[in-house]
């Protein structure tokens, strides 16, 4: 099949999955309690996407402290305690994964 047939249909097909929550529920009221709910879902999404990558080499759990993506995390997630500010947090994470990256390589 031809790759851009298959990136024109999943197109379609995650614009029509967008597009029909818009329609079915655009003009009702989303419960306070759901809302509630719905607060945390971008706090909840983001770790399930970085822990794997951090976590885990060749499908297991590395903890040790020669797992740089674990330290660099670790000092973002300092830096986003102590400042809260998201551009110093990136920039932690990275400069430190690189500086762990270049003393070794």
């Amino acid at each position: 099949m031809n790759i851009w047939l298959i990136l024109i249909i999943t197109g379609l097909i995650t614009y029509a999955i967008r597009l029909s929550f818009i329609l079915f529920f655009g003009n009702r009221e989303i419960p306070p309690r759901l809302q509630t709910f719905l607060r945390f879902v971008p706090a909840a999404v983001l770790p399930a996407l970085v822990f794997p990558d951090v976590l885990l080499r060749d499908g297991a759990l590395v903890l040790s402290p020669l797992n740089f993506r674990l330290v660099a995390a670790l000092l973002a997630v300092l830096a986003a305690w102590r400042t809260r500010n998201t551009l110093l947090t990136i920039v932690t994470g990275m400069a430190s994964l690189w500086v762990l990256q270049a003393l070794v390589h």
